[in-house]
């Protein structure tokens, strides 16, 4: 097992262990308990997870005579909003949960994102554990306690900072992903050699047949880089106020893209569109060796992932959703843009004419 730390300067209870292996759901219970002792734990997890993996976990538990329920709901982007949380918060009370309970996080974004929300302001705070199940979670979303549901408005517009006690990620639950959700996840991986690490993005472009065809020791190479390079962002800026928010490459138009197709696009292609974009603008604005940018194409198309918006999402729809961003400051949006690969910077702002142009480009 490979064991990642967070450690989050002068907040020593708030830092954690990213464990990373095989078969980690036959100790779990060991390391839920080492982790975060409770007096009564409740896992958090989606209908999908909940018939796969969810009975096995609260046998676990229960079998080591800890008092342990589950909660689960509607699998899905569109479950994340205030209507879900309220009744999973009903349910945890009806369950007699209290300030000495705890939740476990068992499946992917969806799942990390509202329970880590719940944690923190459940009865003002219980504590939480990260055990995704989805190659995107494990890469990204679990990591670094950013917290939130969904609002009408927009994506992940409701939420909190709140760092979980420890993420576990068992290797064993990418063999029954299905392939588009791994397509998904590899969005993610993309983007931290993008932004941080070109040695790591030229193993990606050497290895993606292997990658795809679930090559074990390869995939637990860039379960294992990802973790490491998100961890190291998340110590210097844990709240992205600086350097954090070069992690949102690709984001910003990607989550536009996102809640304007109603989330019937998901997360990881939307991001593989936004940083398409992105690399386009960079090239335009601040001379983005044109190979870089072809690079960055190549690779996400080489996983999968489209690079072309489709005709049914509407250029003004998606402008309104920029315009909505919770990330703008006044009517500036800004943007992760790239001077080279390896390079990112957060700059000023886009006009909206060159984001018009760079979205429309994207629907040919």
């Amino acid at each position: 097992m490979k064991k990642i730390k967070v450690n989050l300067d002068k907040k020593v209870s708030s830092s954690y262990e990213i464990c990373i292996g095989n078969e980690l759901m036959d100790r779990i219970g060991m390391l839920i308990v080492r982790n975060m002792p409770a007096l009564h734990y409740i896992i958090i997890t989606d209908v999908n997870v909940s018939a796969m993996y969810g009975g096995s976990l609260l046998d676990r538990l229960r079998g080591m005579s800890l008092s342990a329920d589950i909660i689960d709901f509607p699998a899905g982007e569109d479950a994340k909003n205030i209507g879900t949380t309220i009744a999973i918060v009903e349910r945890l009370l009806k369950l007699g949960a209290d300030r000495k309970s705890a939740l476990l996080a068992l499946g992917g974004g969806v799942v990390g994102d509202m329970t880590g929300f719940i944690a923190s302001t459940f009865m003002r705070s219980v504590p939480y554990i990260q055990i995704p199940t989805t190659l995107m979670a494990q890469v990204d979303s679990s990591i670094g306690g950013k917290t939130a549901i969904d609002l009408p408005e927009g994506k992940n517009l409701l939420g909190t900072f709140y760092q979980p006690r420890g993420v576990f990620i068992d290797m064993k639950f990418l063999n029954t992903l299905p392939d588009e959700d791994i397509r998904n996840g590899l969005a993610e991986v993309i983007k931290y050699g993008i932004i941080d690490d070109v040695a790591f993005f030229n193993f990606l472009e050497e290895n993606m047949r292997a990658i795809k065809e679930r090559d074990r020791e390869v995939l637990e190479k860039i379960v294992q880089n990802s973790c490491r390079i998100k961890k190291g962002i998340v110590e210097i800026d844990e709240k992205e106020m600086g350097i954090r928010r070069v992690l949102n490459f690709g984001h910003t138009i990607g989550h536009a893209i996102e809640a304007e197709s109603n989330y019937t696009i998901s997360h990881g292609a939307a991001v593989s569109l936004g940083m398409v974009a992105a690399a386009r603008i960079s090239e335009r604005l601040y001379d983005l060796p044109e190979g870089d940018r072809e690079r960055i194409e190549h690779l996400l198309e080489s996983a999968g992932l489209s690079c072309r918006i489709p005709q049914t999402i509407t250029t003004d729809g998606i402008m309104a959703r920029l315009r909505a961003d919770k990330k703008k400051e006044g009517d500036r949006i800004h943007f992760v843009l790239l001077k080279k690969m390896g390079m990112p910077f957060i700059n000023g702002g886009v006009p909206e004419s060159i984001l018009r142009e760079t979205v429309e480009g994207l629907k040919k």
